[in-house]
């Protein structure tokens, strides 16, 4: 089993394993001295990881735009407390029980030696071994993924959920949810041992991350089910404009901006020149998608749809993620294209199938956009990095890795997404009276508006 783990480390983050290896031998280093003096290249490393963080940990802002802006005025408030307290909590949660669960036995970093393949069990509250600099580095990037798996559900379940039980549930999803999964695949777990092709190969993302994200976004909005009005007596759906677009523009921007920390920063090492690729790679995939979004809904309807373009790009930006290491640009604008194409039949599938209501499209621009992203590493991959290899290069076991992938995140955030919902709703109950819902959650559960009267009538005035 060792051995197994070591073989996966070396071929999926051998540069945080470079830079920590001097500082397991001697033991924590929580000045950064013997870091330094062990690996020179440390503090450049370092840095780029950490501002890339910083740059992912903005994406909570991105994030808080869209979603508010796709929701109605009197729900603004509630949403951007639960897109700021989300990350804050879910960091908390990271820190005191989900980095151990994810890291533990990966031996990335001194504190994460104890653990299996299906858990892992020492880092705990950053304490003991954990104290030290290469440890809280590899936290703080991956507290802010875990924020951000944690916040793509609030999109979904928007304008008639309780606070507090979305607050519990940012809580375990960041504790216990996206960890175990997470270790599966980035901690030395069985998926990144599966016996094909490198084993199951995620490099930023699409899986750990969106889909986990989404698919639990699918269990609470079914769980929490949809708003008033949402639905006619027949079962087809009304549309519910949101209340600000410029808003979800903005948003757009800054999640874009934000990528180019979430997956460049992946390598954990500005040494690591191959970031020039996974930035071309990024920027392409979102580029691409965005067109195909303006050009299918030129084709259907004559008009330029904006919200469906913003998804669209966001699409392409969550498909590239897992593979944007491991394939060439060309295939990057491919992976764009089918990303948007994926996202628009997954919002109907959602909407007028499964009869889910999704405010912000959370589900099929992150859940099916995800699963695409995983598929596409098993197509694409040309073997220039990592030791993965695709399709196009004649390759088959790795696509067979990566549907072993796909089926599990979909089994694991689907069962643990309505089970964690579902306790809530036994407990503390997780919708909104209609009541509160039908006044806004700014009033009833937060005693406020975002646009409150007096101050439009003294602008007036």
């Amino acid at each position: 089993m060792i051995r197994t783990l070591r073989k996966a480390l070396v071929l999926s983050t051998f540069l945080i394993a470079a830079i920590a290896a001097p500082v397991l031998a001697g033991g924590p280093d929580p000045t950064g001295t013997t870091t330094a003096e062990a690996n020179p290249s440390a503090p450049l490393n370092f840095a780029w990881t950490l501002i890339a963080g910083f740059l992912v940990f903005f994406m909570q802002a991105g994030f808080a735009m869209v979603e508010v802006g796709f929701s109605r005025k009197k729900n603004a408030v509630a949403v951007l407390t639960k897109n700021y307290m989300d990350a804050l909590i879910g960091g908390l949660a990271f820190w005191a029980f989900g980095f151990a669960f994810m890291f533990g036995g990966s031996a990335l970093a001194p504190g994460l030696e104890q653990g299996n393949s299906l858990i892992g069990l020492s880092g705990f509250l950053l304490a003991g071994n954990a104290y030290d600099v290469t440890t809280m580095e590899l936290w703080f990037f991956q507290m802010v993924f875990a924020a951000t798996a944690a916040t793509i559900v609030s999109g979904a379940v928007a304008e008639r959920t309780k606070v507090t039980a979305y607050l519990a549930y940012s809580f375990l999803i960041s504790a216990i949810v996206y960890p175990i999964y997470g270790h599966w695949v980035w901690g030395g777990g069985w998926l990144a041992n599966l016996p094909f092709g490198a084993g199951a190969r995620d490099f930023a993302g699409s899986g750990v991350v969106h889909a986990v994200g989404g698919f639990v976004a699918l269990a609470g909005a079914a769980m929490v089910g949809p708003r008033l009005g949402k639905y006619k007596p027949d079962g087809t759906p009304n549309t519910i404009p949101g209340h600000n677009l410029t808003f979800a523009a903005l948003g757009t921007f800054i999640l874009f901006f934000g990528w180019f920390g979430f997956n460049p920063g992946s390598t954990l090492a500005a040494t690591d020149l191959r970031i020039s690729v996974i930035a071309v790679n990024t920027f392409l995939a979102g580029a691409a998608a965005s067109v195909a979004g303006v050009y299918y809904s030129l084709l259907k309807n004559g008009l330029i749809d904006l919200p469906l373009t913003l998804n669209a790009g966001l699409a392409g930006l969550v498909g590239i993620t897992a593979g944007c290491a491991y394939v060439p640009s060309w295939a990057a604008v491919i992976i764009g294209i089918v990303s948007a194409l994926v996202m628009i039949w997954a919002l109907g599938f959602v909407e007028r199938t499964l009869k889910v209501d999704d405010v912000v499209g959370a589900v099929s621009v992150h859940g099916f956009g995800g699963l695409w992203g995983l598929l596409a590493v098993g197509i694409f991959a040309d073997g220039t990095y990592g030791g993965v290899s695709g399709l196009i290069v004649g390759e088959t076991g790795q696509i067979i890795a990566q549907l072993i992938n796909i089926v599990t995140v979909v089994v694991w955030s689907l069962g643990m997404g309505f089970l964690v919902f579902w306790v809530l709703k036994k407990t503390m109950g997780i919708r909104a009276s209609r009541t509160e819902e039908i006044k806004g959650l700014d009033l009833t559960e937060h005693g406020m508006e975002a646009y409150p009267a007096s101050a439009e009538q003294a602008e007036a005035a």
